[in-house]
């Protein structure tokens, strides 16, 4: 019984993985089609969110399962109820890269943000997407350590959300409202997208240490 519950724990782990590869590969794709109004990568993120979806209905049966065959307790119990934190943060991710992809694909032909906003939202992505690489792994080889530098990773993220705001609430903004409305939306995206990044990585320390941050 002690063989089978470390294999079926094994594998909700080789799941989590995947998903977070999948959800940091969504992200680049999202971005890509929103500064290149790349319609095909909209449109790949977009169907494969299902995919993501799918997952994370998988991990929470695979745990429902072991909570009802196993009765895990300590330890264990920590490290099944953390599975199924950490599939919610990622499957949230994933939502968050089809909401860009989305956007972009709205705005197609032309590209989703102007040209003056674009170097922000590369380097929205650019964060997005190192925290999202931390995550993958943190979760194949847990490290307390690594884990928690995520809260400070999200620094930047978030001082780069208030640079956008900075410069969609200057007097001098060109493009009107309702590409004002994208930006800040958008922002929002990759703001959540490093929010839940930063969950998972608590996530991660409580699993390791069994304390919360």
């Amino acid at each position: 019984m002690r063989d089978e519950f470390q294999a079926d724990l094994q594998a909700v782990s080789h799941l989590l993985v995947t998903m977070a590869d999948g959800v940091r590969e969504a992200m680049r794709q999202a971005t890509r089609a929103l500064l290149t109004a790349d319609r095909r990568a909209a449109e790949t993120v977009i169907a494969r969110d299902a995919e993501v979806d799918e997952q994370y209905r998988e991990v929470e049966e695979r745990v429902c399962e072991l909570l009802a065959r196993q009765a895990p307790v300590a330890s264990d119990l920590r490290t099944v109820i953390t599975a199924l934190h950490v599939a919610a943060d990622l499957e949230r991710m994933g939502d968050l890269a089809d909401h860009v992809a989305k956007t972009a694909l709205r705005r197609h032909p032309s590209p989703a943000v102007p040209a003056e906003l674009r170097p922000i939202f590369t380097d929205m992505a650019g964060v997005a997407d190192r925290m999202a690489g931390k995550i993958a792994s943190v979760l194949a080889a847990p490290d307390a350590q690594v884990a928690a530098e995520l809260d400070s990773d999200d620094d930047a993220m978030d001082d780069l959300h208030r640079g956008l705001f900075a410069v969609l609430l200057d007097e001098a903004w060109p493009y009107g409202v309702e590409t004002a409305i994208d930006a800040t939306l958008l922002g929002r995206f990759y703001e959540r997208f490093a929010d839940h990044a930063v969950n998972t990585g608590e996530h991660v320390v409580y699993l390791i240490t069994g304390e919360t941050t």
